[in-house]
């Protein structure tokens, strides 16, 4: 590798946080969004979804968008939030123990397209681990719906390295998708296709 790695970026849906699509889009069938449950299943990251994501509506505008396209439903805003929060599978004990022996050598920063139910809900249950929380394992967080912007937007990693003060040929990204990796690496930065939450344990660049 010509350039020494001093910091390393990470996802956070796949790579940090488990996924389960499924049980995510049988909550919202069972409180009547039907139609909101194909987004799910379909993988779509469009309408209410990105809007949410970008930080162009507010959760309780999510909530209403939801029960406008599925007329059947009529569930609060706390249960919509929780069929959607089915989608986030836990972040499992060893991915945080993981990250606390990684700051001994590297800046870790996360960059996320997420929105604050997913976000909201990593903070208060996941991340919490042996008296550490969120801002224990990354000098500084990235996340799309506070930014405005989602990737592979370049405009999203280039105001992540200034904001963060690092240069990209220093730079690990670390994502599940080809596409967001491909943004990063048009940047200089060395960028790391996972394809699950496990593989960038081990990678030879961060033992």
């Amino acid at each position: 590798m010509e350039h020494h790695i001093k910091n390393i970026v990470f996802d956070f849906g796949c790579v940090l946080v488990d996924l389960n699509k499924q049980r995510c889009v049988d909550a919202f069938k069972r409180i009547g969004a039907e139609n909101v449950s194909k987004y799910v299943d379909e993988s779509r990251q469009e309408d209410l979804f990105l809007d949410l994501e970008k930080g162009k509506i507010d959760t309780h505008a999510f909530c209403n968008a939801v029960r406008r396209k599925s007329p059947s439903c009529i569930a609060s805003d706390e249960a919509i939030c929780n069929a959607w929060n089915m989608l986030l599978g836990g972040i499992p004990l060893r991915r945080l123990k993981r990250l606390i022996m990684l700051k001994d050598k590297f800046r870790l920063f996360l960059l996320s397209n997420t929105n604050p139910i997913h976000w909201n809900k990593a903070v208060e249950d996941y991340f919490p681990c042996d008296g550490f929380g969120v801002n224990d394992y990354f000098e500084k967080t990235f996340l799309s719906y506070e930014m405005h912007l989602v990737k592979p937007d370049s405009r999203m990693f280039r105001r992540m390295l200034v904001d963060a003060h690092i240069d990209a040929d220093e730079t690990m990204f670390i994502d599940d998708s080809p596409i967001n990796c491909a943004a990063a690496s048009e940047l200089g930065i060395t960028t790391v296709l996972v394809s699950n939450g496990d593989q960038w344990i081990n990678n030879s660049t961060l033992l």
